[in-house]
């Protein structure tokens, strides 16, 4: 799994003026081979239509493209597999609208969540927020670095962090034993382009 898992948000794009397909290509270009697609709010057709134009962008490239919450949608687009949270449609009824072969990933925030995604179809567990995180709204208590530590003993799955992960920290990250960082507004540096940031990022995850 690679290690760094960039995910492209509509919202924080457009609070900064970034087109999808320009983003996606500079991730692309910085050597990221696994990221999500999310967009809470749009009607479907326009959730396919980026999904297509991030698709685009990684034609050729080994990348596996996740995309949230719709698994109908990952299916038509033709993606690698899709993301739920704790509350959304169970992995069992995504494996369902999925099918075999295409990757499950879950949200947790506690221990018992956990052990619950590490029973059922998740192909991931996706823990966190790990630090405090301003790109969601009603975000979760943090769980800190000994919250993935315990996520690592409770659970063979690859582990995805998320919430609050920079460059600084991103290290201590993989090193409390998660297996890749999500990251959405710590791409976006003043004076840095987001690939700069990518790169820099995978650098230090080496």
């Amino acid at each position: 799994m690679n290690p760094l898992y960039p995910i492209i948000d509509k919202e924080t794009l457009i609070a900064r003026g970034v087109r999808v397909d320009d983003f996606a290509r500079e991730l692309r270009d910085a050597g990221v081979t696994l990221l999500q697609y999310r967009d809470k709010s749009g009607a479907p057709q326009e959730i396919l239509r980026a999904a297509e134009e991030v698709a685009a962008v990684f034609a050729g490239v080994e990348a596996t493209l996740i995309l949230n919450d719709r698994a109908d949608l990952a299916v038509l687009a033709g993606w690698s597999g899709v993301h739920v949270g704790h509350l959304d449609l169970p992995p069992a009824a995504v494996r369902r609208v999925l099918g075999a072969g295409r990757v499950i990933g879950v949200s947790t925030h506690n221990d018992e969540q956990v052990r619950e995604a590490d029973a059922g179809e998740a192909d991931y567990v996706a823990v966190g927020p790990v630090f405090a995180t301003s790109t969601k709204l009603n975000a979760e208590p943090v769980v800190g670095l000994e919250g993935v530590r315990r996520a690592r003993a409770l659970t063979a799955k690859p582990i995805v962090a998320i919430g609050g992960i920079t460059r600084e920290n991103a290290r201590a990250v993989i090193d409390a034993g998660a297996d890749s960082v999500a990251v959405i507004g710590s791409l976006f540096s003043d004076g840095e382009s987001s690939g700069k940031v990518a790169r820099d990022f995978l650098e230090r995850l080496r």
